[in-house]
This record gives structure tokens, sequence and C-alpha cells, in this order.
């Protein structure tokens, strides 16, 4: 999948996500797309929403937000953590001139009107709002790859979504997502990343809430193309994502261990590229004279490897050296006559 510059064939694509890290401060979200790339980052991603984009300013208990939120009204919780729209281009320009890749998850059609005055690589849809296809179809109606993450989707909303992109005739990667927060590690179930491989034949990655850095790394390992983390310049900040996201040396950590593991990855391969001298071989263990028949007691499978596979001890036992040999020689085929 292609994302902007970046080729999800050739590396792993590990996107920092801003979310409402920036703590309503324009600098603190600058300082925070420069650390990110600083920690290894292949993008930035931003949300982008007002309040009244998302939700109406009503106070019952089935608007309130719930989790780590508790009690807080999405309207409220929407108010506090959006990125304001006048950041954007400053934001966009910014990570640009630091040869970041940057995007944005739009949540609506406004969002997505918005969001094309700066030409993004893709935009990505958020795990709650994988149910609303006709945003889907929107954002894909422009042309661009599509990111979509299944934290709430069935897998019949999977398959439609996935048939809205592949009409639209666009990109599409589907990443793996939990959408507790943070996520419980019993709650992952990473296997679920190469079957979303084989049934929808799409680019696969891992949109992750966890504490830490372990299921990222997993994730690589089980196929995952794209990562996507929260990440925060101090869990100090008055953040209302800061408890899943990740710090500047703990991303770092988190991208060294992703290249790492997909550099172990490597490919299929049955063959050997060292240590192939150690392997036991058959050698002369007994001084032998020309025309002396080979016996268990003058040959033996040792170490190095040298010489004849040991399979062909039983073929050889029996037969006559053609020369001597002395204790120590490799034996060899031009060594042995019937």
């Amino acid at each position: 999948m292609q994302i902007g510059n970046f080729d999800t064939s050739k590396k792993v694509f590990i996107i920092a996500e801003l979310s409402a890290n920036h703590a309503g401060s324009l600098k603190t979200a600058k300082d925070t797309v420069y650390a990110a790339k600083e920690s290894g980052a292949d993008a930035i991603k931003l949300q982008t929403y007002t309040p009244e984009w998302m939700t109406l300013k009503i106070d019952r208990d089935e608007f309130k937000a719930g989790d780590l939120w508790k009690d807080e009204y999405l309207y409220d919780l929407y108010q506090k953590a959006m990125t304001p729209l006048e950041w954007h281009k400053e934001l966009f320009d910014y990570a640009r001139s630091l040869e970041l890749e940057v995007f944005s998850s739009p949540f609506s059609k406004e969002a997505v009107d918005f969001l094309e005055q700066f030409e993004p690589p893709a935009y990505k849809i958020a795990s709650f709002e994988i149910t609303d296809y006709d945003l889907i179809d929107y954002a894909a109606s422009k042309g661009r790859p599509m990111i979509i993450s299944t934290g709430v989707a069935t897998l019949q909303e999977i398959q439609d979504v996935a048939d809205i992109c592949k009409k639209r005739g666009v990109e599409l990667a589907l990443l793996k997502c939990t959408s507790a927060y943070p996520t419980p590690r019993s709650e992952v179930n990473l296997k679920t990343i190469p079957a979303i491989k084989e049934i929808f034949n799409v680019e696969v990655g891992f949109s992750d809430h966890t504490l830490g850095i372990s299921a990222p790394v997993a994730a690589a390992a089980m196929g995952a193309r794209i990562i996507e983390k929260h990440f925060i310049l101090d869990k100090n900040l008055n953040s209302p994502d800061k408890d899943f996201s990740l710090t500047p040396d703990e991303f770092k950590e988190m991208v060294m261990a992703v290249r790492e593991t997909e550099e172990m990855m490597g490919e299929v391969n049955f063959k050997p590229k060292s240590g192939r001298q150690f392997a036991r071989s058959l050698y002369v263990v007994k001084d032998i004279e020309k025309g002396e028949t080979f016996s268990e007691e003058n040959i033996k499978s040792i170490r190095p490897g040298y010489g004849l596979h040991p399979k062909y001890l039983p073929e050889i036992l029996g037969k006559k050296a053609c020369k001597d040999l002395k204790k120590g020689d490799r034996l060899r085929w031009e060594d042995i006559t019937d």
C-alpha cells in the first residue's frame, strides 16, 4: 500500500497518533510532532472534528463518555479534546517540513471537505465511525487510500466497508483494534491480524490501546504492516488520552523493537546460512590401509561437517578404501570402492 511516499510492502508504517495529547496548546502540538519524528515515527495523525460534528450537547446518561472519562458528557469531552481547525494548516506544514507523512481522521463529511485542502496522503476512519457507511463512502470518493480501524465492527460490517472502498477503487488497509481504553492484554486477539489478511485480501495493521509496547511488536510479528499508537510528550499533560499513550522514550523503544522484529521476520527459507561446519559428517577415526574394509570402528559420524553426510554410513559400511587414509581425514566418495 502506498501512503504518500511510503510503501508498506517494504517497511512497517508506524503512525504516532496526536489525538488530544496537545492539551489545548498549539506549541505542545508542534513539539509533539517534532518529538514523534525524533522517536522514529513515519507519520503523525491528527483528529479532525468539532463537538457539533460529533454529538449533541445534551445532559443525559446515554450521552456520557464512560471508560476512562467516566461521567464526562460526550460534547464536553470533545470540546476539550479537539484539535482546533485553525491549527491544521500549521501542523500539516510543520510535519511536512520534517518529512513526516501527515493525515487525519475525519469524523464527518464536513471534516473531509475541510481536510481536502491539505491533500492528505490517506484518510483514517476511527473504529467508532466504521458503521457510518455514508462517511466512509464520502471519504473514499476523494480517491485517497483508506485506513479503517475495526474495533467495534462485526465481520459483516467490515465486509461492507471493504466493498464500499472496492467500489470506489481506492486502496484499503484494515487495522485490528480493540476499542477499550486501555485495552487488557487478554482482549487484544492478535491472531485476528492474519485472518483479516486472508479474508479480505487487503493491507492489514494494528491500532493499539494497550499499555506498553509488547502488543505492537507482537502485531508486527503477526503480519501487521501498519502500527498506530497514541503519542504524548509528557504524561503530566492534561490530556484525556494520556493513560494509553507512549512518551517519546517509550515510542522510540517500540519503533526499535518493531524494526528489529520485521528484520527478523525475513522470508520462508529452509537453507542454512551458517553453522553447517559444526554439523556431523563421516570421518576416518582410525588409520585405514588401501583395500581395508570400512567398519564402525574406523569411520564414524563426528564433528566437523566437511565429510560425507552421515546418512551414507549404512551404504559405505562393508566397502573398501581405494587408498591409504589417516585418522582425521574427511571421507569422500573418491576414497571408496566396492
